[in-house]
């Protein structure tokens, strides 16, 4: 005896797969650690120390992206390294983002502006780095050093208060 079983497709799931801005720029970031010729994605001053105060698994500073439910469009600032060809660096950049990001997440990169916002020797970029870091362990020092002092007198002059009888208000 034969048993004939019916199937019907089953209804489609819907649903939307969407991805956050730093998911993107994070995969951005991580795939121009490979770029020859460029030192740093920079997003200035006060974000390079955010960065190094904040050892955080941040979003990287200096991109910006655009991202639509099809496709995504990147601003860069960039450091370029001294005697590198940048416009063979962009080229990389743009070859680089477009594969990594497809890649991982099927959008179209349809656009990719890059702003050189400095040119500098390699010895110089590290020397940089190693100078900011200094400073900003000094800032970190001073303030926690200020801190301690302030909490200090403020704990004293609660001791005081307690110990006195006297009433503080008339």
């Amino acid at each position: 005896m034969t048993h004939t079983v019916e199937t019907t497709k089953p209804a489609a799931i819907r649903g939307d797969l969407t991805y956050d801005d730093k998911v993107i720029k994070k995969i951005i970031g991580l795939a121009l650690e490979s770029v020859d010729g460029l030192l740093d994605v920079d997003g200035g001053f006060l974000s390079n120390i955010k960065e190094k105060m904040v050892n955080a698994d941040t979003t990287v500073d200096g991109v910006n992206v655009e991202v639509g439910k099809k496709q995504v469009a990147v601003d860069l600032n960039i450091i370029a390294e001294y005697k590198k060809h940048v416009p063979t660096i962009f080229k990389t950049i743009k070859e680089v983002i477009e594969t990594e990001v497809k890649g991982m997440t099927n959008l179209d990169v349809v656009e990719v502006n890059v702003n050189v916002v400095d040119i500098k020797t390699r010895q110089q970029y590290e020397a940089d780095k190693v100078s900011l870091q200094d400073k900003v362990t000094d800032v970190a020092h001073s303030t926690s050093k200020f801190a301690s002092t302030q909490y200090n007198k403020a704990a004293k002059g609660i001791e005081k208060i307690a110990e006195s009888d006297e009433p503080r208000v008339i």
